[in-house]
């Protein structure tokens, strides 16, 4: 087995587990190597204590999954078979603790589980993956650069198509374009471009405002690429700016700032949401800052941990997550400056490096 799956199985001894099932892909693809959609079909790694891994997949993917997957031992199924069988062949004897993701399991597939298995207790295995998960390995930092100078090259060619009476929507049809253009293999989320006062929405819609003079334009974006992602959102203007908009960028970029500079190993994840949203507090727009300074990135756009003012979880060498504090004023606009950190033995450093001083556009 490899490094993952000893790891996982020490921890399915320390739990007292007898098995478990892992059926989310990306878990799948984690532990194993082999990237799969299965849709509807049943995806499957199981791990017996004392035995190999044994990975069940689509009849349609077995190449794929030979190709790919460092488990040797690989089960087909086809689409008219019942997956649960196979399971339950795997899964022989009595089995008093099984392990599950329930985060990720269906009702109807746990009802499925437990007609086939009958396992006398079940046991949710999702902090052993997130701890497995949660310090990236030096190949997974070099993967997630690669998605981060994706997203910014993408966004450097995509301001040149901003112009006065262009729409937002246009905005995120040339971005996307430009993401599969330059390599990547998709958004790691919808991309979202805003301008004006919608700008004011932390989670708005592109829809078909055009841009005009005087507009404050948000990008927030990023792509998966070998299986990572990233995410990145930079605030423009467009044109000359008033007073206040500003004096709020300002703010926001100091605050962003900050947030970096408070990060090390040891401190709470709590700390850093409280610098960067003191300097919004002291600057009187602390109502306006209404969301978590930040997330987990990795295989997913949003893992752990969550940067809020709540969380007394100590940070991590190897935690990468974003810094993106925000303000946003109903009617006038909003200003929203994210960046992807990695934790270091040191401190910290910064993997996006797309400029964040105010820009003027046009």
């Amino acid at each position: 087995m490899n490094d993952r799956l000893n790891r996982l199985d020490s921890s399915m001894q320390q739990m007292g587990l007898d098995a478990l099932i892992i059926t989310d892909p990306k878990h799948v693809y984690y532990l194993t190597g082999f990237a799969s959609d299965p849709h509807e079909r049943f995806l499957g790694l199981v791990l017996r204590r004392g035995d190999e891994p044994v990975l069940i997949v689509p009849a349609l993917d077995a190449e794929a999954a030979h190709a790919a997957s460092s488990v040797q031992s690989i089960i087909t199924h086809s689409d008219t078979d019942h997956p649960y069988d196979l399971l339950k062949k795997q899964l022989k004897g009595r089995i008093s603790s099984l392990g599950i993701e329930k985060d990720q399991i269906t009702v109807s597939r746990f009802e499925l589980l437990q007609a086939s298995l009958e396992a006398q207790s079940y046991h949710d295995i999702g902090p052993i993956l997130q701890s497995l998960r949660v310090q990236k390995t030096p190949e997974e930092i070099v993967r997630m650069k690669n998605a981060i100078n994706l997203i910014e090259e993408v966004l450097r060619q995509g301001l040149t198509r901003v112009q006065v009476g262009v729409t937002e929507i246009e905005l995120v049809a040339e971005l996307e374009y430009l993401m599969k253009k330059l390599g990547a293999d998709g958004p790691s989320f919808d991309t979202m471009v805003l301008s004006g006062p919608n700008t004011a929405l932390p989670h708005g819609v592109a829809g078909q405002r055009r841009i005009q003079n005087g507009d404050l334009l948000m990008f927030d974006m990023g792509v998966f690429a070998n299986g990572y992602a990233s995410d990145i959102t930079r605030t423009f203007a467009v044109g000359e700016l008033g007073n206040e908009l500003t004096t709020i960028y300002n703010t926001v970029l100091e605050a962003n700032l900050q947030g970096i500079h408070s990060i090390r190993p040891g401190v709470t994840l709590a700390s850093i949401d409280q610098a960067a949203r003191s300097v919004i507090d002291r600057a009187g727009y602390g109502p306006q800052f209404m969301h978590r300074l930040g997330h987990g990135l990795g295989m997913d756009v949003h893992e752990y941990p969550s940067i809020h003012g709540n969380n007394s979880d100590l940070v991590q060498p190897g935690m990468v997550f974003t810094v993106e504090p925000g303000i946003y004023v109903p009617g006038l606009g909003g200003v929203r400056i994210e960046d992807d950190i990695v934790v270091t033995e040191q401190g910290v450093e910064v993997l996006t490096s797309f400029p964040k001083e105010l820009t003027i556009l046009g």
